[in-house]
């Protein structure tokens, strides 16, 4: 810490509702000093390869502006009404990887860099920054990873294995080395997208509490699960089919049974102690 103790950290993020309100979130806290943000734009987004597949889209299509709905719902007014202390510049998506962009962090030499749905990190940020590069992986890693690891959850009537990573960043895929992991929490009632946004409330109060008492949480021991069947998603698997079969799930009682059977079904995840007793 050297900003009058404060954390000075860079956040690598995307634009939409649920990346802005991160980033203010975490801008508020009088222990972190966001030097700079990049705000990947929105030219790849899901929504966008969706519309411009011209072939049967319309079930993908209504999922992905209900999801744009609920974000405003939840974030929104936050998001118009909080001072941004974040520093943020918006910059093209896969941009971060730019040599200009990597010399001017390595130039701030942040005590921590936060990714958060930025595109895949490369190259020398990984190696300039090790143990200071943390990564938010919405979902449970190592048993889902890649695209929509807390999509294919639901889809596959598997709502146990909804949560949040935190993790330590490395040259893969979602398998860096393991800090801290949440579950997801469910009432009757929910719908996809309220789950999802109501996690990302939760992520983000966490995470915020992570980076403030980082200098004493970094030494505790990593985690990897290992002996794990991981199931590994792509943008190209989310189809109609799919779409269809996440919200039978729900019209078939999915949440009401969870709720009902969660201590059965329990997940093993990891669980920094001293995070828990700090920040949940």
């Amino acid at each position: 810490m050297t900003l009058n103790n404060k954390q000075k950290i860079v956040i690598l993020t995307g634009s939409e509702y649920r990346h802005i309100f991160f980033r203010k979130y975490i801008g508020l806290s009088k222990k972190i000093k966001i030097v700079k943000t990049y705000c990947e734009g929105l030219e790849k987004t899901l929504a966008k390869t969706v519309f411009d597949d011209h072939k049967n889209n319309e079930l993908r299509l209504k999922h992905l502006s209900s999801r744009e709905q609920s974000e405003k719902d939840f974030f929104k007014l936050f998001v118009d009404n909080t001072p941004d202390k974040s520093n943020a510049i918006h910059i093209k998506k896969g941009d971060i990887n730019l040599d200009i962009h990597i010399e001017e962090i390595i130039k701030i030499n942040p005590d921590i860099i936060i990714a958060y749905s930025c595109s895949i990190i490369k190259g020398r940020l990984l190696n300039n920054f090790k143990g200071r590069f943390l990564n938010v992986h919405l979902g449970l890693s190592p048993y889902y990873r890649g695209s929509g690891t807390n999509y294919w959850p639901l889809v596959n009537n598997e709502p146990e294995y909804v949560g949040v990573t935190f993790m330590h960043i490395d040259s893969g895929v979602d398998t860096g080395d393991i800090i801290h992991q949440i579950h997801a929490d469910y009432y009757y009632g929910d719908s996809p997208s309220q789950i999802g946004n109501r996690l990302i409330c939760k992520m983000t109060k966490v995470f915020k509490c992570i980076v403030e008492n980082f200098n004493n949480i970094q030494d505790f021991e990593r985690h990897r699960l290992y002996k794990v069947d991981a199931k590994i998603y792509k943008k190209i698997d989310y189809t109609e089919e799919s779409v269809s079969l996440l919200y039978k799930n729900f019209e078939n009682g999915m949440i009401s049974a969870h709720l009902k059977n969660k201590e059965i079904k329990k997940v093993k995840i990891i669980k920094n102690r001293l995070i828990v007793s700090l920040c949940e």
